[in-house]
């Protein structure tokens, strides 16, 4: 509150928001470094129980008590549960997509199919979470924020495809149909997540030359010489 000069001159106060709803002070919006750290607290924890629980059973009151702030606090994050998951897929898909731009080799599409598959194992094996998500929660997702999203991931598929169509197109590649042949080859790298563990018989680097082969022949094409 903060004093007024009211009607006569005489002073008063002048009740703020938090005052009028019962809101204790401490739900103000945060300003500063607390928006900043605990903005990525509450996506984080968000990611992790829906990819544990799903995202129909975790409620905003859930979210709230892993951050450890009060539910109504939650509010100065995110407006709803909804925005939220829409924030999680955007922000992984964004990154998926900036990152390959990044690893992309170009040039010869045998060469980029390899590289295309050892980056999609490598990208997705960090973020298990946010991969489930991606994957399995899409449903979830209300009319505008699903066009958005699929969107997004059909800019990453077009990748795949792109590059199979390239590789037909010189001859180098034999496959029946580019679209289906990409899906399946998504689907095939995306697997990994769910056996792959951190310390078992195979390291990332294994794994990620023997599925880069197996992308290769897939399509009739022989792997490049490892470097």
């Amino acid at each position: 509150m903060s004093d007024t000069l009211g009607a006569g001159g005489r002073r008063g106060k002048r009740l703020g928001i938090e005052h009028l709803f019962g809101l204790p002070h401490a739900m103000a919006r945060p300003q500063g470094s607390d928006a900043g750290v605990t903005g990525p607290r509450v996506r984080k924890a968000a990611e992790r129980l829906f990819a544990r629980h799903g995202y129909a059973a975790v409620s905003m009151r859930m979210i709230a008590a892993e951050v450890g702030i009060g539910a109504g606090a939650l509010y100065h994050y995110t407006p709803d549960k909804q925005t939220l998951l829409a924030e999680l897929m955007r922000n992984h898909l964004d990154s998926l997509l900036a990152a390959w731009d990044a690893a992309d080799p170009g040039g010869d599409p045998i060469n980029r199919l390899d590289a295309f598959a050892r980056f999609h194992i490598r990208f997705h094996i960090d973020r298990p979470d946010a991969v489930f998500i991606a994957y399995m929660e899409l449903r979830a997702l209300e009319a505008d924020r699903f066009a958005e999203i699929e969107g997004l991931r059909r800019r990453y598929e077009a990748v795949p495809e792109g590059i199979l169509t390239a590789g037909m197109a010189a001859g180098a590649m034999v496959v029946a149909d580019a679209k289906l042949a990409a899906m399946a080859l998504i689907a095939m790298l995306t697997g990994v997540n769910t056996w792959y563990r951190e310390g078992g018989r195979l390291d990332r680097a294994t794994v990620e030359g023997v599925y880069a082969d197996m992308a290769c022949g897939m399509v009739g094409a022989k792997a490049p010489a490892r470097r």
